[in-house]
């Protein structure tokens, strides 16, 4: 059975509502990993540099020994 498209059929406009939401919620979701995309290098290397900035002289010093 063919339905009109302008139609009240309850189904079709659950339908419908459906398919707005799901649109609605990947648009967001799509947002959010452009933005984890673009945040979370940043804070690796961030981290990176914290982390080699909190070492003590003489653990440098031990690298540059050893690590030769």
């Amino acid at each position: 059975m063919v339905l009109p498209e302008d139609s009240n059929n309850p189904i079709v406009d659950a339908l419908r509502e459906i398919t707005e939401s799901l649109d609605r919620s990947t648009a967001t979701l799509n947002r959010i990993a452009d933005h984890y995309d673009k945040i979370v290098p940043v804070m690796k290397k961030n981290q990176e540099h914290m982390l080699e900035d909190n070492k003590s002289t003489l653990d440098k010093m031990y690298e540059t020994v050893f690590n030769n």
